[in-house]
């Protein structure tokens, strides 16, 4: 790399290896910022009530269904590790679901993804909007075009720092997640000093399953809420491809990411028990708020914005994950190829970056399409279920596929049959027609994969729109041989 090699045989043969590829730069620490920081976005801080509400107001079994939901997520995210170690690739479950279920559910993953992922970055930034600019209006509501001004600002912005530089927006997930920790540490240590000098705090949590018990329906209830809290858990698939030593890393890094996350949400859930009653904290608006005015009210200001950075950081992950997605799906041709090539300059998914971004930013501009996607929350657990049972596939189809960690082969069946409870349960109980809308939409990727996927319909004017905007963004064919200028 010095200058003083330029003569060096050795050149040639690197110039042969130069490659349009991702490049290896994740590391261990910036794979755990992703895992926290995909998980830890504004619920912690504002609305750690579902849990509660649905417990009845028993905090012995809200702090245990809070366990229960990090410890299945902790299996999910080993079972992802596996896949992930053993078929290191972008695009996280599309990827495997691929390999071990075949290109059609694959292709449903992707055309659903599309939509509600987008829509999910879309929601993040108009609810960072509304954090950053009510100090500004204190008890006014700051104007809608203001907050979408700024929401679609945030969006691009992080959205070209991701299609700059791999390293930049890994060192802003670092610094983003270090400082939301820093805030959750706060509130954790604030109400472990509290604890010990209450003695109706105290009796709060030795007195825990004293009140009523809720019934099956409320727990399973209780439990979707605590399980949405940790959603996010499976970030770190999308970019084994860029991750140093994925072999080791990608299961470290869970081992290491989850668990804390556990611990941290026990702690402040705890601490605002200390601080605030169980009917105190269902009838709040931002939990996290009224604790600071409890605890700290000469700064309570500092909520609000950490509100605001907890956002951020969950944004800047959730769309570093969304263009590895559409550079995969691009990759395996069910997404126009030029969203699958790469910046010359920075072997960054640029293409597939904007591609994305421009979708999130459709959805901010008539909000109330948001809404629609709230439907599709099924389509997650159903995507995580046909991942798991592709993990199942791939080790009775491919036994000898080197899997440098292998999960302890019950869980992805827990996880399976898990999945197939979240999916049909919010439909079996509380059925609406919205559901058949999401269902025939997802449906609805047929029309367009038989065509285009199947029979490989192709028009040769796009490859002339392909060419121009390749040009135009410097980006080429990912594993084209070529002198680029990638470290």
């Amino acid at each position: 790399m010095g200058k003083g090699k330029s003569h060096d045989p050795k050149d040639g043969k690197r110039k042969e290896k130069a490659k349009m590829r991702l490049k290896r730069n994740i590391g261990y620490v910036d794979g755990v910022s992703f895992i926290i920081g995909s998980i830890v976005g504004a619920g912690i801080f504002v609305s750690p009530t579902g849990v509660l509400k649905h417990s009845l107001l028993n905090v012995g079994v809200a702090l245990t269904i809070w366990t229960a939901s990090g410890l299945v997520s902790l299996m999910g995210s080993l079972c992802y590790a596996e896949l992930g170690t053993a078929l290191p690739f972008s695009g996280g479950e599309y990827s495997h679901i691929k390999r071990g279920l075949g290109s059609l559910p694959a292709f449903v993953f992707i055309w659903t993804s599309t939509f509600t992922k987008p829509a999910s970055n879309a929601a993040r930034a108009l609810l960072f909007a509304e954090y950053a600019t009510q100090p500004f209006y204190g008890i006014c509501p700051a104007p809608e075009v203001l907050k979408k001004c700024l929401a679609l600002a945030v969006l691009w912005s992080l959205g070209i720092l991701n299609g700059c530089s791999v390293k930049m927006a890994a060192w802003v997930q670092t610094v983003f997640t270090l400082l939301k920790m820093m805030t959750l540490s706060v509130i954790a240590i604030g109400g472990i000093v509290l604890v010990g000098g209450r003695k109706e705090s105290l009796a709060r949590f030795e007195d825990a399953f004293s009140s009523e018990i809720p019934n099956a329906s409320q727990i399973a209830e209780a439990f979707f809420q605590g399980l949405y809290a940790y959603g996010g858990w499976w970030s770190l698939n999308y970019m084994a491809e860029e991750m140093k030593n994925p072999s080791r890393n990608i299961p470290l890094t869970v081992m290491t990411a989850v668990p804390a996350v556990i611990v941290f949400y026990l702690l402040v859930n705890i601490s605002y028990l200390t601080v605030l009653t169980p009917k105190e904290i269902v009838s709040s608006v931002a939990v996290a708020v009224t604790w600071a005015d409890r605890v700290i009210p000469s700064v309570a200001w500092i909520i609000p914005l950490s509100v605001a950075v907890s956002i951020f950081g969950a944004l800047n992950s959730s769309m570093f994950t969304l263009g590895r997605l559409s550079y995969a799906g691009s990759q395996s041709g069910h997404l126009p190829v030029l969203i699958s090539m790469l910046n010359v300059h920075s072997c960054t998914p640029a293409p597939a970056m904007i591609f994305s971004t421009t979708i999130a930013s459709i959805f901010i501009i008539p909000s109330d399409l948001i809404t629609l996607t709230n439907y599709f929350g099924f389509s997650a657990w159903l995507m995580i279920g046909l991942t798991c049972a592709s993990l199942i596939v791939l080790r009775y189809r491919e036994p000898h596929l080197h899997r440098p960690y292998k999960v302890f082969l019950p869980v992805p069946f827990v996880m399976v049959a898990m999945s197939s409870f979240l999916v049909l349960a919010p439909i079996v109980w509380s059925p609406n027609l919205q559901y058949v809308y999401a269902f025939l939409f997802m449906l609805g990727s047929l029309i367009v994969y038989l065509p285009f996927i199947h029979f490989k319909l192709h028009f040769p004017f796009l490859d002339k729109i392909t060419c121009h905007l390749q040009l135009l963004l410097e980006v080429s064919p990912a594993d084209e041989s070529t002198e680029s200028k990638c470290e």
